[in-house]
C-alpha cells in the first residue's frame, strides 16, 4: 500500500455538501429532497433534518448512508446510473464478512476511499507506481535498466511521476508493453488503493483478474479491501478492536499521524454509529 492516499499527494478532494453548511447549494439540495421529506424546511442551512432526509434518500437508493452529499449522491438526485457505485447493501456485507459493525467499515470507507471507484469514463480509479515496475521487472528477471533509460516515468527506482485521472491509464496501457503482469501489479486499484501486487493475497488467480474485478463495481472493490483486511491478522484484529491508531499505522504507514488518518477514522465512527443506533440500523 502507497504511504498516504493517493489523491492527498495527486489530486483534490470533491467538493461535497454535509452537516453545518449554510449556502445557496444546500437550499437547491433542500428543494430536491422535498420529494423524500415533503416537511424539509428549504432554508440554506444542512442541519440534522437535512442530514436524515439525505440518509433516507441514500438508503433508498443503495448508496452509502452517510449523511453526506458527494458526486454520487448528487449522481443519484439526478437520475443517473448509480448501480456501478458502492451502495449501504455492500457496507453491510462486508461488515458480516469482517465481523464487525456497520459503522467501523463506514468510519474505514470515508476516510481510506478516494470518493469514487470510477472516473468520469467508466474506467476504474488507478495510479501507476513506476518504483514498482521496476522492482517487479526484476522479480521476473528483466533488466530495468533499459526502460528506465528509455521511459524513466515508466521505470524508476524513485516514486513519482504522477499524472493523475486519465493519464495514469495511459501509463499503465504504455507499461503493459513491457511486461503486462507487472504493469497491472504497479498500480493501486479502486476505491481503497490496494496495490495490484497484493492479488494472491486478494484470492485472484492473477494480475489480469484483479483487474477486471476492479473494473466490475464499486462493490467489487470493497471486496477486494475486505480480502486485504482479512489477510493481515493484525490489520483485521484492529479494526474489530476500533484500534484505529493501530488500524492506520498498518494500512496507511509510519506517516498515518500527519495526516490524521487515526483520529478522522475515530471521528467518523462515531458519528456513524451515533446515527445508526438512533435510526435503527446495525452499528
Amino acid at each position: 500500500m502507497p504511504e498516504l492516499n493517493w489523491y492527498d499527494r495527486v489530486l483534490v478532494r470533491p467538493k461535497v455538501l454535509k452537516l453545518g453548511d449554510n449556502n445557496p447549494a444546500v437550499l437547491s439540495l433542500q428543494r430536491l429532497l422535498r420529494a423524500v421529506d415533503p416537511s424539509l424546511k428549504p432554508d440554506g442551512d444542512f442541519g440534522p433534518a437535512t442530514e436524515r432526509a439525505v440518509r433516507k434518500f441514500q438508503k433508498a437508493h443503495d448508496i452509502v448512508a452517510d449523511g453526506i452529499v458527494g458526486p454520487k449522491t448528487l449522481s443519484a438526485l439526478e437520475g443517473l446510473d448509480v448501480t456501478k457505485l458502492l451502495g449501504q447493501s455492500d457496507i453491510e456485507r462486508a461488515a458480516k464478512t469482517l465481523g464487525t459493525g456497520v459503522a467501523e467499515v463506514m468510519a474505514v470507507q470515508e476516510v481510506e476511499s478516494n470518493g469514487s471507484g470510477f472516473l468520469p469514463d467508466g474506467r476504474p480509479v488507478i495510479l501507476f507506481e513506476r518504483h514498482w515496475m521496476r522492482r517487479l521487472l526484476i522479480q521476473v528477471g528483466i533488466n530495468p535498466d533499459p526502460w528506465r533509460a528509455k521511459y524513466p516515468n515508466l521505470v524508476n527506482p524513485n516514486r513519482g511521476g504522477y499524472q493523475g485521472y486519465e493519464a495514469e491509464h495511459d501509463r499503465l496501457k504504455a507499461a503493459k508493453f513491457i511486461h503486462s503482469g507487472s504493469a497491472i501489479q504497479s498500480c493501486s486499484w479502486g476505491l481503497f488503493q490496494i496495490m495490484g501486487f497484493h492479488y494472491e493475497r486478494l484470492g485472484f488467480d492473477s494480475p489480469e483478474a484483479m483487474e477486471a474485478a476492479a473494473n466490475e463495481s464499486e462493490g467489487a472493490q470493497l471486496d477486494m479491501f475486505v480480502a486485504f483486511i482479512q489477510g493481515d491478522t493484525e490489520l483485521h484484529q484492529a479494526l474489530i478492536a476500533r484500534d484505529w491508531d493501530a488500524f492506520a499505522e498498518i494500512y496507511n504507514g509510519s506517516a498515518y499521524a500527519e495526516h490524521n488518518y487515526h483520529g478522522r477514522m475515530a471521528d467518523a465512527f462515531d458519528r456513524h454509529q451515533h446515527v445508526n443506533k438512533v435510526e435503527g440500523m446495525t452499528a
